[in-house]
């Protein structure tokens, strides 16, 4: 008997049906002599990576390092305002109701202020990237913190317990599968404020490549930007998904496809 692990047959049908659609991309693009510079072949895409690696590498890694940083500080201040709001009732109707107030105004509205009051380093991006990020993870947090059993919450009352421990042994407990399922979106709008960012204001960074691309018509480089984009997207995606996998693996979602010691089918 095996054991099945999830996703891995989701994730070879996926791989199937997009070497399916990128080998149609190819013989169309080929058959019907589509110029370049308007919808470059698969091939001409990978050549441009597989050119210049190195330079591709360096934008890739400083769009991850803004994405991560915008990610993080969402995170830990998106928990922060959480926890505030839920004991709070002060909070709530201010703080909370500025934050869903901001997070109605378009991000790249707000990005060449970002610009003025922290200049043209990395910080505005990241910027951009945490005011973007952070609205999920307040929202699934203040979920998962208020939907404890209210006969828990009496339970450790009435045991004495502080307010502290309760917070720390019940409700964030409680919150964890909230906070992940937050945190996974999070981290693909995180990675969308730090391209706005690069867009508004940047010299580093895949968003600053595509813009130069676009402007020399260069659009295979463009492609290779995206396509570059779209890995690190799913990649950062499913290592939040594995972090949640180790951190709470009691939950219900995560569940495998077969019970343990069960047979595949």
């Amino acid at each position: 008997m095996r054991h099945v692990i999830p996703g891995m047959r989701g994730g070879g049908s996926v791989a199937a049906v997009l070497a399916v659609l990128i080998v149609l991309w190819e013989v169309g693009v080929r058959l019907t002599g589509v110029r370049s510079f308007i919808l470059p072949a698969p091939s001409a895409v990978i050549a441009e990576i597989a050119a210049y690696p190195g330079f591709f590498l360096t934008s890739s890694g400083y769009t991850v390092m803004t994405t991560l940083a915008g990610f993080g500080l969402a995170v830990a201040l998106g928990v922060l305002i959480a926890v505030a709001t839920v004991y709070s009732s002060l909070l709530e109707k201010t703080l909370f109701t500025i934050l869903v107030a901001m997070n109605s105004v378009p991000k790249v509205a707000l990005a060449p202020l970002f610009v003025i009051w922290l200049g043209s380093g990395v910080a505005p991006k990241v910027a951009v990237s945490l005011m973007i990020a952070i609205f999920p993870v307040v929202i699934d947090t203040v979920l998962g913190l208020r939907s404890v059993d209210p006969d828990a919450l009496n339970l450790a009352k009435a045991a004495r317990a502080s307010t502290w421990q309760i917070l720390t042994k019940i409700r964030f407990p409680n919150a964890l599968p909230s906070l992940f399922a937050g945190m996974k979106v999070a981290i693909s709008f995180a990675l969308v404020g730090a391209l706005v960012g690069e867009f508004v204001a940047g010299d580093q960074g895949l968003g600053h490549v595509i813009l130069l691309a676009q402007g020399m018509f260069d659009t295979p480089r463009v492609f290779a930007a995206i396509l570059l984009l779209g890995i690190i997207g799913t990649v950062l995606f499913y290592i939040v998904d594995l972090v949640e996998r180790l951190v709470v693996p009691w939950h219900v979602s995560q569940r495998g496809v077969a019970p343990a010691g069960g047979a595949s089918l």
